[in-house]
């Protein structure tokens, strides 16, 4: 498309269409991937920005759209971009808006909007596309920005940028009208300055008051068994030396959050994630802390196993934002600061203790742990035509290059989370918080596009797979270097077990068993279905060196329920 320009300009300057120049604006701040799909209200938009040298990568579905900017804004560290039409447009993407305002990703969703009403006479109509953006967005915790009119819309853009590059959604509304106006604008006026010069998790953080550190280190002290529990807000500020290096000095060991998983990947006091997830080694060793750092995690209802993951003992939160310690968990001290920078002022200020008073890193309980396998940690469960979904996901982990992104949509299947190693929480991506499904497809595909180079596994449910299917094709027309698990269980997996821990009727919540390969297959995959320990060890060749859009059919035993149902069910009193 040639981008427009009016007759006869002014001296000195040029007249064009709003739209353009707030595309030419994006790219001068140094946007070069915006997600979408188009309607009639930003399709000018949509493809001026394709036309200025923004690449624009269109999804099947609205909330597809929104995940794969939140998640390429997870990825990257750098501003996301979406622009999806009005009314059903916003309505159909309201989920993963919801969704994006919980990840603290920055993400600029830019919305086409209805026309400013002018004067007081009638109007055609009605309009079908009628929908108040503002109060739903509002009400989805969204902060929104509106021009009113073309002179405006160029500051509103650089003002919901800047806001959403603070770490939140932020909502541009563009009135079809201001979009479509011409504006006048000086040749040689300079675009916006790029914003994506550097990361968000890269800005320097602050230091923890003194007396807070003195209390946090005289806990540390006293303890001969502390904990380190760290989260993704620990990685984000690059606090894992200096946690390590505390842990060394205190004699603690390391664990982290669900979406911290493998910060400490391979070191020798490492016991994986704690809480809904945790394996059988971790559990019993957390329970026998006297002290718990936690360092850049919220503690929810996974990390905390619902109240059971840790032990009733002196609790350290560190946080950079205040009012997210105590949020979900009582905290006996309260850190405020950035999560390495507290780290090392704690390793400043905590006593060298004797051996004998590091009773966590004795050889007794090293030699535990290093002895420790999580892929013998439990009892396969594989059948004659179905699979254990651990087992698949413990030789998964085998075959898989090392270095890999692995995105998860939401269910029961999450059991396998512990099973697949990542090579640190950056590469890993979890969609649950907005506790759904079907989310995980376009988390994957923003992932598979901000790092090509590396393969990117999509583990999801038949049940949310369903949902999103018709992205399939998304994966193939992009070109996007994308492996999809399907963990098949013929059932919504998550409702299933919920019923029969109730014993209640599972009729409903069961499906036709349906294989999804020759599906696969016509939209240009190599796809496989798995059903014997043989089909599992045929894929090896394959996943070595992941070339070209795979999609594996993994028929996995319906009565293997993650921990965090029966967890769920205790909670509820069940």
């Amino acid at each position: 498309m040639a981008v427009q320009e009016s007759a006869r300009p002014e001296a000195g300057t040029r007249t064009v269409p709003t739209y353009q120049v707030l595309a030419e604006d994006i790219r001068s701040m140094g946007v070069d991937t915006v997600f979408g799909l188009m309607s009639d209200d930003t399709a000018a938009f949509a493809v001026t920005l394709d036309a200025v040298g923004v690449a624009t990568i269109g999804s099947r579905h609205e909330n597809i759209a929104i995940t794969m900017g939140d998640a390429y804004a997870a990825a990257t560290g750098r501003l996301g971009v979406v622009c999806i039409g009005r009314g059903p447009a916003l309505a159909n993407g309201l989920h993963a808006a919801t969704f994006a305002s919980r990840t603290g990703n920055p993400l600029l969703i830019i919305y086409g909007e209805a026309p400013i009403p002018h004067g007081w006479g009638n109007s055609a109509g009605p309009d079908y596309k009628a929908l108040d953006a503002e109060g739903v967005l509002h009400a989805a915790g969204i902060r929104t920005f509106v021009p009113t009119s073309p002179q405006t819309a160029r500051a509103a853009l650089a003002d919901a940028a800047a806001a959403a590059r603070t770490g939140q959604a932020v909502a541009l509304l563009l009135p079809v009208d201001i979009q479509q106006a011409d504006v006048t604008v000086s040749l040689d006026e300079p675009g916006p300055d790029p914003i994506d010069a550097e990361p968000v998790q890269m800005r320097p953080g602050r230091p923890a008051r003194d007396h807070a550190i003195r209390a946090a280190a005289a806990a540390l002290d006293a303890a001969k068994r502390p904990l380190i529990l760290a989260g993704y807000g620990a990685w984000k500020s690059g606090a894992r030396d200096a946690l390590v290096a505390l842990a060394e000095r205190t004699g603690a060991l390391l664990a982290t959050s669900a979406k911290g998983k493998d910060l400490f990947r391979g070191h020798r006091y490492n016991l994986g994630i704690i809480g809904s997830f945790s394996h059988s080694a971790a559990r019993r060793l957390a329970a026998e802390a006297d002290c718990v750092l936690v360092v850049g995690a919220g503690l929810n209802i996974l990390t905390m196993s619902f109240g059971e993951s840790l032990p009733d003992a002196p609790l350290i939160q560190v946080d950079s934002r205040r009012a997210n310690i105590g949020r979900w968990t009582t905290a006996d001290v309260a850190v405020v600061g950035d999560a390495r920078i507290v780290a090392e002022q704690l390793l400043e200020a905590v006593s060298e203790k004797p051996a004998s008073d590091r009773l966590f890193h004795s050889d007794e309980t090293l030699a535990f742990l290093d002895a420790f396998s999580i892929a013998t940690d439990f009892q396969p469960a594989n059948t004659a035509r179905t699979l254990d979904p651990r087992t698949i996901a413990v030789e998964l982990d085998r075959m898989l290059p090392d270095r890999r992104n692995m995105v998860y949509d939401a269910g029961n299947f999450l059991g396998v989370v512990p099973y697949l190693t990542v090579p640190d929480p950056g590469y890993f991506k979890m969609t649950n918080d907005f506790a759904s499904i079907g989310l995980g497809f376009g988390a994957a595909l923003g992932f598979a596009r901000a790092r090509p180079e590396v393969p990117t596994v999509f583990v999801a449910g038949d049940g949310g797979f369903l949902m999103t299917m018709g992205e399939l094709e998304t994966v193939v027309r992009e070109d996007l270097p994308l492996v999809v698990v399907l963990m098949n269980d013929c059932a919504y997996g998550a409702e299933l077990h919920h019923l029969r821990l109730r014993q209640l009727p599972v009729a409903k919540s069961v499906f036709p068993d349906i294989d999804f390969a020759p599906v696969a297959e016509a939209f240009g995959y190599e796809a496989r279905t798995l059903r014997t320990l043989d089909d599992l060890a045929a894929l090896e060749p394959l996943l070595a060196a992941p070339d070209g859009p795979i999609f594996i059919d993994c028929k996995i035993n319906a009565d293997v329920a993650a921990p965090f149902m029966s967890e769920i069910a205790a909670a509820e009193g069940h």
